[in-house]
């Protein structure tokens, strides 16, 4: 399958370049979005398999000059069978539960095609906002759309040092869980 693999801005974005491996081992094509808040925490082109693209906001507008030229969003939004938001912060996930189109990964949330194809979503955030009312509710609203898979998050110590569930999945569980969804939604 063709994979985007979009990551928001939490500290698990480190696992990127791991989970971008993963994927492409199973076979899947692969090309990754970053926001401008994952991207404070890898150096993405330095760790992902050679033939993995990388894609940031400003990318949005170089690849576009002119009417008549593509839309990175939609041209992302129709190469993909998957998109994989892993990470998904707190702030992403309100993003696109309101619909809110504020940058490249949001952009392609909004342009989704929720009967074809599928989405994975794979929280990341401080247990405080994971067992929040708000990110209850708005998980909820997502993920009852068609065709959407959530790999919850787990409990261990935190980056900062809570202890709570928070923490993203393993990324052999979001690869299996990629692994498991029908070529055609």
């Amino acid at each position: 399958m063709r994979v985007l693999l979009a990551a928001s801005g939490s500290v698990a974005a480190l696992k990127v370049p791991q989970l971008a491996d993963f994927l492409v081992r199973a076979d899947h094509e692969v090309q990754i979005i970053v926001t401008e808040s994952a991207d404070k925490f890898l150096e993405c082109e330095a760790k992902v398999p050679l033939n993995v693209r990388v894609w940031r906001d400003a990318d949005e507008w170089t690849t576009w000059q002119k009417r008549g030229d593509p839309v990175l969003h939609i041209e992302l939004r129709k190469w993909a069978d998957v998109l994989v938001l892993a990470p998904l912060s707190a702030n992403t996930l309100a993003k696109i539960t309101i619909g809110l189109c504020d940058n490249l990964l949001t952009n392609v949330a909004r342009a989704w095609d929720y009967n074809h194809c599928w989405l994975v979503l794979a929280p990341a955030m401080n247990t405080y906002m994971w067992e929040s009312d708000i990110t209850r509710a708005q998980m909820q609203q997502v993920s009852s759309r068609h065709n959407v898979r959530v790999v919850p998050p787990v409990s261990k110590t935190l980056i900062c040092g809570d202890i709570g569930v928070g923490a993203m999945a393993d990324v052999q569980e979001i690869v299996a869980c990629v692994n498991g969804l029908n070529h055609t939604a």
